[in-house]
């Protein structure tokens, strides 16, 4: 199958940007006017995600009157995908980052949507002249951003020797820990983990596997995190008639849709079987997206995500500021945001506003806010999360250890349960 994808065009792309910049041109006339950004693939099968993303920062910024403090704030949207890779690109990562650098109203970054993408921007904003940069993430989940990992991590990042990175969804090592425990308790005894040899999924894999391990189940693959798809075949009956052979009750699928998840899910279906045959269960770099939802193959399969769902949002605090807020995308885009991702890009925005309004309008001042003294503290009836969003100045990292598990049935993403980690 010929890997679908949605192109937003040159035209396109620039719309949105001037769609963007239009969101902040109805702010006060303040002394100071600062630009902050989203970074995130507007091209492939995370578009639509992505976009509604950036749907609800720019309706965030319009209710609260694209002012915080004494700052008027501009948004500006940056895509860090490729027509040619469907999705996130080296090259278009670092060139974004010197973008952000070069523009001087710039203060904060809202992003990426993937880690490996994240790796390439963080270590050139930590260098950005006259301080360090700010970027915080609603979707990265590699634990390697923040934490030790791999070898040399999580300082490779850092090379001035400050932190200038944080987001608002948990890593991996929870996300991943989660997952293996939940396929446990459905009695699952045996499992195949494939990765896409990407950051995102080789992390989120090995999380699974170390886990799985650890609690007694028998996984079949070798390795610290399986075995990697090669994202450009055009075929994957092969690799299942060699994993049909071992005759697993679980493969579990470490990576993103975009890595030709769909080719990858189908010959599944075709070799081993459909949900009931044999369960399937990936991270969240297969949640928001419709295309997935769709395909007959995935009815039945298994997700995690990273952080609560907006059912569960909403399910929470009926009527919090978060479920406040969908209502009022709805009425706006006359839809639902797609997937979960849109509510966390506009609590890592709350994230940017507050530091912003503790700060002296410059770059290091914006980073300062969020990681020395009090830190920042997005309160429970403010958040639209639902409950009270706190970063730690240390790591960057949110002190929630959020894990939602969600099941595909008829074309959607349903919520299951939330999980805690044993």
């Amino acid at each position: 199958m010929k890997k679908s994808f949605r192109v937003v065009s040159a035209i396109a792309a620039a719309a949105m940007v001037t769609t963007a910049l239009v969101a902040g041109a109805t702010a006060s006339n303040a002394a100071t006017v600062l630009t902050i950004s989203s970074d995130l693939p507007l091209q492939g099968s995370s578009f639509d995600s992505n976009d509604s993303t950036n749907k609800a920062i720019q309706l965030y910024l319009k209710q609260i009157g694209n002012k915080v403090g004494k700052y008027a704030i501009k948004f500006k949207v940056y895509d860090n995908a490729t027509a040619a890779k469907g999705g996130w690109d080296d090259a278009k990562c670092a060139a974004n980052a010197q973008a952000h650098v070069a523009n001087k109203s710039e203060v904060a970054v809202m992003g990426t949507y993937n880690s490996g993408c994240a790796k390439i921007i963080v270590p050139i904003l930590n260098q950005a002249p006259g301080g360090a940069m700010t970027m915080v993430s609603d979707a990265n989940t590699n634990p390697g951003l923040t934490k030790v990992w791999n070898p040399g991590e999580p300082d490779i990042y850092y090379p001035k020797g400050i932190r200038n990175y944080a987001r608002v969804c948990t890593t991996d090592d929870i996300q991943g820990s989660a997952a293996a425990q939940f396929a446990k308790s459905i009695g699952i005894k045996s499992v195949y983990v494939l990765n896409d040899t990407q950051t995102y999924g080789q992390g989120v894999a090995q999380a699974f596997t170390t886990e799985a391990k650890k609690i007694g189940l028998n996984v079949l693959s070798s390795g610290s995190y399986g075995e990697g798809w090669d994202s450009k075949q055009s075929s994957y009956e092969a690799l299942f008639t060699k994993i049909a052979a071992l005759k697993p009750d679980m493969l579990y699928i470490g990576g993103i849709f975009d890595n030709n998840g769909g080719q990858l899910v189908k010959d599944k279906f075709k070799v081993l079987g459909d949900n009931t045959a044999v369960k399937m269960m990936a991270p969240d770099g297969f949640t928001g997206y419709p295309d997935f939802n769709k395909m007959p193959e995935a009815d039945g399969a298994y997700l995690s995500f990273a952080g609560l769902s907006t059912e569960l949002l909403l399910k929470n605090a009926p009527n919090g500021a978060g479920a406040k807020f969908v209502k009022a995308y709805k009425a706006a885009y006359g839809k639902d945001p797609i997937g979960s991702y849109p509510i966390y890009g506009v609590a890592a925005v709350q994230v940017i506003l507050a530091a912003i309004a503790k700060s002296d309008g410059t770059r290091k001042g914006v980073t300062n806010a969020i990681f020395s003294g009090s830190g920042i503290t997005i309160p429970a009836n403010q958040s639209v999360l639902g409950k009270a969003l706190v970063i730690s100045t240390l790591s960057g990292d949110t002190l929630a250890k959020d894990i939602t598990i969600e099941v595909v049935k008829g074309g959607e993403e349903t919520t299951l349960r939330a999980w805690t980690v044993k």
